[in-house]
């Protein structure tokens, strides 16, 4: 197939828009507010986490971690007392771990820890997998000389942080990395279902980086050869190279979720 750049359809004004997400913006920044923050060429300024995000954070550690179990309440109270905070960082937290997955709100009980099944895990996975190796494979046919250079871009943000050895900026440059093929695919409905399936896997994917101390070396080799496969416009090597690299973090985690206590791994 020849490369093209067709236009998003005019009802997908929610989903990512090929040539002016925020990922590829990200991607391209090398200098101006990024170097206030103490990015510099190949590394995209970050933001510092909101007392929500900590939050979260804390909270998916704990959930993967057995010490809360499926079924525990998270009550709003007694985590802002907790962890010395108002209600409101609570309530934010407890909705994204609930767009997650991770904790489900039921009538009369609030926010509970959701039953964490690896046949379910393996089942989200399996889909992700598929959806991104299409991106990927359209990236290949579709992505235009400007698109080439933020994906490199965002390549060599990850490899900063991987040479930093810093798991949770790498994880957020992966997460630029990502978006740009996904616009590159350039099928708004497409990476609309991406990154919605994304954020659902998103705590998965993240606490794959610490399952293993090489994961990191092999998620950026993998990253390496996906680049490759789309620069050089091949298009099946490109689609295959995707569905490995994803299919290999549902399988980290998978395995990561062996090693916690059963009742944390139901």
């Amino acid at each position: 197939m020849s490369a093209r750049t067709p236009p998003p359809p005019a009802d997908a004004s929610d989903a990512v828009v090929p040539a002016t997400t925020p990922a590829v913006a990200a991607a391209r920044e090398t200098g101006g507010e990024a170097a206030k923050s103490g990015a510099g060429p190949g590394r995209p300024a970050r933001s510092r986490p909101t007392r929500a995000e900590r939050l979260r954070r804390s909270l998916e550690e704990e959930i993967f971690q057995g010490r809360l179990k499926p079924g525990d309440r998270l009550d709003e109270i007694s985590l802002a007392r907790r962890f010395n905070v108002s209600r409101t960082p609570v309530r934010e937290a407890l909705r994204q771990l609930s767009s997650s997955g991770l904790v489900e709100v039921r009538p009369r009980l609030g926010a509970v820890v959701r039953v964490i099944t690896v046949d379910r895990l393996a089942e989200m996975f399996e889909v992700m997998a598929e959806l991104e190796a299409l991106c990927a494979r359209l990236a290949a046919q579709r992505m235009g000389p400007d698109e080439h250079a933020a994906l490199e871009q965002a390549l060599a943000a990850c490899a900063v942080e991987h040479t930093q050895a810093n798991r949770e900026a790498y994880y957020e440059a992966n997460k630029v990395f990502h978006d740009i093929i996904y616009a590159g695919a350039h099928n708004a409905y497409l990476a609309g279902m991406a990154v919605s399936l994304r954020n659902q896997t998103a705590p998965y994917r993240r606490y794959q980086l610490y399952a293993r101390e090489d994961r990191i070396d092999s998620s950026l080799a993998e990253h390496r050869s996906v680049v490759m496969a789309i620069l050089e416009g091949r298009a099946e090597d490109a689609e295959k190279a995707m569905r490995a690299h994803v299919t290999v973090q549902g399988d980290v985690f998978a395995a990561f979720l062996a090693t916690l206590p059963e009742e944390a791994a139901q």
